[in-house]
């Protein structure tokens, strides 16, 4: 799979970009602020309809103008056409000229992994940010994961608007509750499966990084140890004094340790950056073993972060998505660029704004 043209309009700071991408890998070049990351982000927004930088439509739109436009060919078994408009006002999305209806149709048509400075929050911060990991690689690999996560959201939503309400209406709560049981359920189920399939895969890179100095362990912990609507119901009294839903997925965490130790309590730095990449090495293989091709990854400043341990550990996983004639796309200042990775590599230069081979 890979992004064989990519095309922008009013999005970040380009006004107008048509580019092409031959499979491969690519370094894009220059210093910083003139638009390098925001190739990144396009791109990732058209794999997951998001940002990796965490921020909405809004902040994606170039200055002085109403909306951005986003689209791209991507080549893998077949061909697929990619179009995007955002404004305050309208809102497209479209897939081989077809309006798309439902998001867990699109999923799929481009798979990305990125790699960049805030996924140290996966390490870091709160267990939403290690919950969103999951998810995300169930919705690139589940049919039908994503609308089981947008029925419960709905389900927790509503439900807390009731609990936050003077007068409950107990008939509504437990229609919720009931929905909220039946999908929760589910989404602990294929949360738990998952974690022992990338689990092996997230050791095996973390020893590659570390030179087998520690040993790293995932372990799925849900908020629910019995049955979930029964946890509910017990928990109805502190529900209704703290108005919110106490116990259910949302509430789930994935335990991340070294040595047997919490690895965001006891961990180093260079530990917590060492277990963030082989987090996100592990989902990259896991998507390339499962769908028989590597997802397109993109790696923005990371390589300059690492030191010449942690880069060896991690160059393995660039040149296999080489030799499947994968796509790679990397962004660095002139000055860090890794020599290790040799000469076979499409040079982009990125200034203000533009972008032209180098």
């Amino acid at each position: 799979m890979h992004l064989a043209h990519l095309r922008l309009r009013d999005f970040r700071n380009y006004a107008r970009l048509d580019v092409d991408f031959a499979p491969g890998f690519h370094l894009l070049l220059g210093d910083n602020a003139q638009g390098k990351t925001n190739i990144l982000e396009a791109i990732y927004l058209m794999a997951t309809l998001r940002s990796f930088r965490g921020v909405g439509g809004a902040q994606l739109v170039r200055q002085g103008a109403k909306g951005y436009f986003v689209g791209g060919t991507v080549v893998g078994r077949g061909k697929a056409e990619i179009k995007m408009y955002w404004s305050a006002a309208e809102r497209n999305l479209s897939l081989n000229g077809q309006a798309v209806k439902k998001i867990s149709d699109y999923l799929g048509a481009l798979r990305t992994v990125v790699f960049c400075t805030e996924d140290l929050q996966l390490v870091k911060g709160t267990g939403r940010v290690r919950r969103r990991f999951l998810d995300l690689l169930l919705s690139q690999t589940q049919p039908g994961y994503l609308t089981l996560l947008q029925r419960y959201a709905l389900a927790l939503r509503s439900r807390n608007a009731l609990l936050k309400q003077r007068t409950v209406d107990e008939a509504a709560l437990e229609s919720f509750s009931r929905e909220l049981a039946a999908v929760g359920t589910t989404l602990t189920r294929l949360r738990r499966e998952l974690v022992p399939r990338i689990s092996p895969l997230a050791r095996l890179a973390y020893r590659r990084i570390s030179n087998d100095a520690e040993e790293l362990r995932l372990e799925y912990a849900p908020s629910v140890k019995t049955d979930l609507a029964v946890e509910l119901a017990a928990s109805r009294a502190r529900e209704r004094a703290q108005r919110m839903t106490l116990v259910g997925p949302h509430r789930d965490e994935l335990q991340l340790d070294l040595n047997v130790r919490p690895a965001a309590q006891f961990g180093s730095e260079g530990q917590k950056r060492s277990i963030a990449l082989a987090l996100k090495m592990a989902q990259a293989e896991y998507l390339s073993g499962l769908h028989g091709v590597a997802p397109v990854l993109l790696i923005d400043d990371v390589m300059g972060e690492l030191d010449v341990k942690r880069r060896s550990g991690f160059l393995p996983l660039l040149e296999a998505a080489h030799r499947s004639r994968g796509q790679v796309f990397m962004t660095c200042t002139e000055e860090n660029w890794p020599r290790e990775l040799g000469l076979e590599l499409h040079r982009w230069r990125v200034t203000g704004g533009t972008l032209a081979p180098a």
